[in-house]
């Protein structure tokens, strides 16, 4: 695959999206169990459409949600990464940064989102200069909240709110918001080194 290196972990790389490395994401993550609290599975349409919004993230902010593949056997694992958050339901956190994660199944629970995560932190708030960072998830979707609750993110209940993109009854709403601060983070990491 092409593409460069913008970060690693131990047993991960966050590289920059080519076609082979797209392909694979379509393959391994547009499944009715990972895009469950997301909406269902994309049509080809839908996720042409992704593709372009994550290359123009890049184009216009420096970063974006990154392929991410394990360094052992360069296996496409799925995306982590930022964003300028921009859903539609959540107006007034639009422009900050929002991390995001979207895992294949068979890589759930072995602490790939949270390494990746964490290094997507490292980013935002060393290189990016973010003075906090937002993240949403489906009231239902417990194992994502749990990972927040564990990168020290901390629950913004007035800025919960309903992702206008989907009925209000559908399985990704209500949407909660997590937050952590540049300052919060640093103390947390300067306690794990």
């Amino acid at each position: 695959m092409t593409g460069e290196i913008i970060a690693q972990t131990e047993r991960l790389n966050l590289c920059t999206w080519d076609d082979a490395r797209w392909a694979e994401f379509v393959r391994v993550t547009n499944v009715p169990a990972v895009m469950h609290w997301l909406g269902g599975v994309f049509s080809g349409e839908q996720m042409m459409a992704a593709r372009a919004r994550l290359d123009g993230y890049k184009a216009d902010h420096g970063f974006t949600f990154w392929a991410l593949e394990r360094r052992s056997d360069h296996a496409l694992l799925g995306f982590c990464g930022l964003k300028q958050a921009n859903a539609p339901g959540a107006e007034p956190l639009h422009g900050e940064v929002e991390i995001g994660w979207r895992l294949r199944e068979d890589a759930w629970g072995q602490g790939y989102a949270r390494e990746a995560a964490a290094r997507s932190l490292d980013l935002a708030f060393d290189l990016f200069a973010a003075p906090r960072v937002i993240a949403f998830t489906a009231r239902g979707n417990l194992p994502s909240q749990g990972l927040m609750a564990r990168l020290g993110m901390r629950h913004l209940p007035g800025h919960d709110y309903v992702d206008r993109r989907f009925p209000a009854d559908a399985p990704p709403n209500p949407q909660l918001t997590f937050a952590i601060s540049a300052g919060d983070w640093r103390v947390q990491r300067d306690r794990r080194r």
